[in-house]
């Protein structure tokens, strides 16, 4: 289990707190995870002082990954007050439905063909948009726009084969930013 902090750009995690970065293997060799952290006790490799145990592993034993995630919106707010008033606002839906915005947006900036097709119109739907792009979850595609409700019961499960997916927190958390940006390129800001 993991979970994704969006933080502004110019905080830095690392001067606050006692943690172990997180790892990775790529080309055979333990490398550092982009984002992640433990603040457990985790065995940490001596020559690397990264965590010893890869984060997929990691995870499988019990430890549990942080992702602290710049995100460049967040910079647009001085305070967590204007971001929950905008979030209480409904978006302009019909902006998801615009060639020239769609390219704008974090996430799905290159998927309007099926952002087009889902037409979203909620932050579950959004959501929902967000984990179809998926290559694990991306068949799911005409049996969502049949049966919704019944596929998202699937939507958010770890495939078999390993795929790459969504979990519905990260797919929810992510959508949300969408939101901040339709509000923001509604009012002129972005």
């Amino acid at each position: 289990m993991d979970i994704d902090l969006d933080l502004k750009t110019d905080f830095d995690p690392l001067e606050l707190f006692d943690v172990t970065r997180a790892s990775m293997i790529k080309n055979n060799e333990l490398v550092k995870h982009n984002v992640g952290v433990y603040f457990q006790n985790i065995p940490i490799d001596s020559m690397t002082g990264l965590a010893a145990i890869p984060y997929e592993q990691a995870e499988e034993v019990g430890y549990f990954k942080v992702d602290f995630l710049h995100l460049s919106l967040l910079d647009v707010f001085e305070t967590k007050h204007e971001i929950r008033e905008l979030l209480k606002r409904e978006p302009d839906w019909s902006l998801l439905m615009r060639p020239d915005i769609v390219p704008k947006l974090f996430q799905i900036h290159k998927q309007y063909e099926l952002i087009s097709r889902l037409v979203p119109k909620s932050v579950e739907d959004l959501a929902d948009c967000i984990a179809l792009m998926r290559p694990g979850k991306r068949h799911l595609v005409d049996a969502y726009l049949k049966e919704k409700q019944l596929i998202r019961t699937e939507l958010y499960r770890k495939p078999e084969d390993g795929k790459y997916y969504f979990k519905k927190g990260h797919a929810i958390s992510y959508a949300l930013n969408i939101v901040l940006q339709l509000h923001l390129i509604k009012g002129g800001i972005l």
